[in-house]
């Protein structure tokens, strides 16, 4: 399995609207949402398009007109520093607008998503602000009375029935209990962009539990059919590179340069070069179209070099 590392935010902005897909009609999601005209971007910000319509799925049930969503990966933790970063995007969200008192704080929340409980933050919130991290739901804890209603949403402790998508995105996933959970919902989503992305990472994420599926009850591997053999012959560089392909699309969009896509993306630069060019080259074609025009020019590259 490639070691490369593993791009954890778009699975889990794509999760996220998998999670409140029931209230899709309500809400708008931005991802690397631009809080000003020069880049300061927060992973995610939601907006309730009707700010009276109460979102009922248990992590948007604490949502106001405008939420703030910051999220840690697998190996990182939400830290205090994290903590006053959001709370800051949250005011400059607030006070970057045309008129005076166009957003109100009271119109704010800030979700904070990591996989481990931030048991640091809680002793300094409560040692600083006399606040306390109250339990509300499984694996979603609300802080009141700062400027901002607050929640953190921890992973790992999520329900894994109301939370199917979120609480298994993270390695270490277990056969029975969350890889067949996760087959039968995949079944029939297999051409949502949304599901895709969120079951690659998971996928790569949890490499070597996958490979069991060919150990797997016949059921199982009935259900698992197309996407085993789907990436035993092409493997998953297909599905990865047309994510690269979009990620790159969206940030020169953004007028970002190749070097810092390259930075941002952890990605080498020539290979970021050569997208950024093709894309520069061939403004009207989609994903699919430049995934295809990579495609052959590297089978070209091979006949020449044979």
């Amino acid at each position: 399995m490639d070691k490369k590392r593993l791009q954890w935010h778009p699975a889990f902005f794509a999760v996220l609207q998998i999670e409140l897909e029931e209230e899709k009609q309500f809400i708008q999601f931005y991802a690397e949402y631009n809080l000003t005209c020069k880049p300061m971007q927060i992973d995610v910000l939601v907006i309730k398009k009707d700010s009276e319509r109460r979102i009922e799925k248990n992590i948007g049930r604490m949502f106001r007109r405008y939420n703030v969503v910051e999220y840690k990966g697998m190996k990182d933790y939400v830290s205090v520093n994290d903590f006053y970063k959001v709370i800051g995007y949250a005011c400059i969200l607030l006070s970057n607008t045309k008129q005076v008192r166009e957003i109100l704080p009271s119109q704010i929340t800030v979700t904070l998503a990591g996989s481990h409980y931030p048991q640091s933050l809680s002793n300094f919130l409560k040692r600083t602000y006399r606040v306390d991290m109250r339990l509300a739901y499984p694996g979603i804890y609300y802080i009141n009375g700062l400027l901002f209603p607050v929640q953190i949403l921890v992973i790992r402790e999520l329900s894994k029935e109301d939370n199917i998508w979120l609480s298994r995105l993270r390695s270490g996933l277990e056969l029975d209990e969350d890889i067949e959970v996760l087959a039968k919902e995949y079944k029939g989503n297999e051409g949502n962009p949304l599901y895709e992305t969120a079951m690659d990472l998971i996928v790569r994420a949890n490499w070597e539990k996958y490979q069991e599926v060919r150990k797997m009850c016949d059921a199982l591997r009935e259900l698992f059919a197309d996407e085993l053999e789907e990436r035993e012959s092409i493997g998953i560089e297909k599905g990865g590179m047309e994510k690269l392909i979009t990620l790159v699309m969206r940030k020169m969009e953004k007028g970002q340069s190749a070097v810092r896509i390259a930075e941002d993306l952890v990605e080498p630069l020539d290979a970021v070069q050569e997208l950024y060019d093709m894309i520069e080259s061939h403004p009207d074609y989609d994903t699919a179209r430049l995934y295809a025009l990579l495609a052959d020019r590297r089978k070209d590259q091979y006949l020449i070099r044979k």
